[in-house]
């Protein structure tokens, strides 16, 4: 039951004032925006109240625009909301029954608007606050309104960005009046009123998916050079960085993280994935806690001290979506030693990579791409057994459609981009679900969306039954070296004029699939599929070569562009699935990246090939060498340097263990 605020958005004055501004656009027709002013607001709210008596049960409503921190007496409670838009806002319902005492008892809360274009979240556009209700044993106790206070935190200094403008690095000040506002004792006769925002318009909507999890990592191996001390977790973990030290005041110490090591033992602090994890943290006198508000994905950190400081505890708060794993590995494969480690890599990676979203990288982008987030949360649902993250994925990919019919890549976010194959692989995981879950009155509510969808692409994009002048970019495959030389122009931030195999064969699947769910259904054909094949195979198939080419005015045969007709069962011919696989056997799973070799085993899969599906698994150049290179979660790649900004904590290619798990996986993807 959504839950009606009786609390009012609430803000300081600036930000309360600030008119919303439109940020959403085509991604072929930019909208320049300026996000000079309003950026890393720290903005903080407390509220004082007395309980005559402790409540049997408390629940807070609560939300903010970006981001909050809850603390209930002093004590950290819980962070959110998931990323959203502001038409359909998350807020959280959050038991907050063991923080509260009778008497005296406060509710703080930091809350952080970034202000910058990004993947992350819905920022930019001028909309922050604070809305929350406490309510206790059915009455309404505290709303947020102007009695509650505010102050800006001035212990975050910016310090740049890093990745895409993804966020702030942070110079945090232990000196700052606003440092131990959670806690009851704090002085807050300086803060002011907070204000109602003035020009509100969220329209709120129940957090469905799940709130973070905390797990405290230890150090499982520290060294001490000279004044740098530097600690291994062990693993890559995406989260904070948890340090106690004693100093003077205005001592300053040096953090950098970094997810691997140097040659010489020294940190890569510049990582791979184009982000430098070097930060400053300056105490005050005494005892006092490092407090960083954004999170980073890393393994090891390195602590630059001045000679006064003594540190007295190093930890990571690792953050990470709930996960309880419920399928096994397949009998076939739980005694190979080697396949246990590539299916305890990609368990890892799903553990602790899957955030508040499907996240494509932990640390450049940190956006909820629809594309690989649909194999990355197919793999999710079928690991758990939860099937929230994918219908996270489905909800807000659909709701997109207030930008373009045809609908965008990176949702709940102020970065607009569009690539044309990823709504296409949606229309899969709603029959994926289905397939999984069984839950027709959601399949029949999706279905209707999924129509839509394919309206739209036909109406924008189809010509004589093929897809052509795409205004969308078409990745194919990515990083563009593992295209095999596709011969078709599919440059980012242009037309591609020409059809070709790949997206085509993504919509042919994809109206095959509508069909499908009509037949579930017990509704009519979505379309007649003969034309569309006719028009597939006269552009794209060579009945000479027994072989796809990669468009319909090249003669150029890839592996890249076969995968898709392959995974698809597009296939006019045996002939053709023998041409298929011996063009596989010459070139190897590793020549291909994450958007082919996913079809490529789920062609192998669909064609009962299990040797090889299971020589794919175990290919030296691609798990296996993930694992050489001292791997402990997957990469955006094969290796390090098979991408110029290799993210080493990459969610997609977990989906091996999708390929792995004791389901019956031809049933799952749908052979029809």
């Amino acid at each position: 039951m959504v839950h009606m605020f009786e609390g009012k958005w609430i803000s300081n004055r600036m930000m309360a004032e600030l008119t919303p501004r439109n940020i959403f656009h085509r991604q072929l027709q930019p909208l320049p925006l300026d996000c000079s002013k309003h950026r890393n607001q720290h903005i903080l709210f407390r509220k004082s109240f007395v309980l005559v008596s402790r409540p049997s049960k408390a629940k807070l409503y609560i939300s903010a625009d970006d981001y909050y921190k809850l603390y209930v007496n002093g004590r950290f409670v819980a962070q959110g909301p998931s990323p959203s838009y502001h038409f359909q806002y998350n807020y959280n319902e959050v038991d907050v029954t063991d923080y509260l005492q009778e008497g005296e008892n406060l509710l703080a809360v930091h809350t952080l608007y970034q202000g910058l274009i990004n993947r992350v979240w819905q920022s930019g556009d001028q909309r922050h606050g604070l809305l929350c209700d406490l309510i206790a044993d059915g009455i309404t106790l505290l709303s947020s309104d102007e009695s509650f206070l505010v102050s800006e935190h001035t212990g975050y200094a910016e310090i740049g960005t890093c990745g895409y403008d993804t966020q702030f690095l942070e110079s945090y000040d232990s000196r700052a009046a606003e440092v131990g506002f959670q806690y009851p004792g704090y002085d807050d006769s300086q803060w002011l009123q907070a204000r109602l925002c003035l020009h509100d318009d969220h329209v709120m909507a129940e957090q469905k998916s799940h709130m973070l999890v905390f797990e405290e990592k230890l150090p499982c191996h520290t060294r001490v050079q000279d004044n740098r001390i530097t600690h291994d977790f062990g693993s890559n973990y995406v989260g904070y960085l948890a340090v106690t030290a004693s100093g003077q005041a205005g001592d300053q110490i040096i953090i950098r993280c970094a997810q691997e090591l140097n040659e010489d033992g020294s940190l890569r602090y510049r990582i791979r994935a184009n982000c430098v994890y070097e930060e400053t943290w300056t105490l005050t006198d005494g005892c006092c806690e490092l407090d960083q508000f954004d999170y980073k994905a890393f393994r090891y950190v390195e602590l630059e001290l001045p000679p006064s400081v003594r540190v007295m505890h190093v930890g990571l708060k690792a953050r990470h979506y709930p996960f309880e794993l419920k399928t096994s590995m397949k009998p076939a494969y739980a005694n190979d030693e080697d396949m246990r480690k590539i299916w305890d890599l990609c368990i890892n990676t799903q553990k602790y990579g899957v955030q508040e979203v499907i996240q494509d990288c932990m640390e450049r982008e940190k956006g909820f791409y629809l594309g690989d987030g649909c194999y990355t949360a197919l793999t999710h649902m079928v690991l758990t057994g939860d099937d929230s993250m994918v219908r996270k994925l489905i909800d807000d990919a659909f709701a997109t459609k207030f930008i373009t019919d045809t609908l965008v890549t990176c949702m709940d976010c102020s970065f607009m981009q569009e690539i044309a194959e990823y709504p296409l692989m949606l229309v899969y995981l709603v029959l994926w679900h289905y397939n999984y879950i069984h839950d027709l009155n959601y399949l029949r509510t999706n279905y209707g969306k999924v129509i839509l969808l394919l309206d739209a692409y036909r109406r924008e994009y189809e010509t004589d039954y093929l897809l052509k002048n795409l205004n969308k970019w078409c990745v194919v495959e990515w990083p563009m070296n593992f295209r095999h030389g596709y011969d078709v122009d599919i440059r980012e931030g242009k037309i591609c004029e020409m059809a070709h195999i790949s997206l085509n064969a993504y919509y042919l699947h994809a109206i095959r699939t509508a069909n499908h769910m009509a037949s579930l259904l017990g509704l009519e054909p979505y379309r007649d599929e003969a034309p569309i094949k006719r028009a597939f195979y006269s552009a794209f198939y060579d009945p000479n070569l027994k072989l796809f080419k990669d468009g319909e005015h090249t003669g150029h045969v890839s592996l890249v562009g076969n995968s898709f007709a392959f995974a698809f069962g597009l296939e006019p011919e045996a002939e053709a699935v023998e041409q298929m696989m011996a063009l596989y056997d010459r070139h190897g799973i590793h020549s291909l990246s994450m958007f082919c070799t996913f079809p490529m085993l789920m062609g192998f899969v669909r064609h009962g090939d299990d040797r090889r599906l299971k020589e794919a698994l175990l290919n030296d150049e691609s798990w296996r060498r993930m694992l050489r290179e001292d791997a402990t979660t997957t990469f955006e790649g094969w290796g390090k340097d098979t991408k110029w900004n290799t993210s080493l904590f990459h969610l997609t290619m977990s989906y091996g263990a999708l390929f792995m798990a004791d389901i019956d996986l031809k049933t799952l993807l749908g052979d029809f």
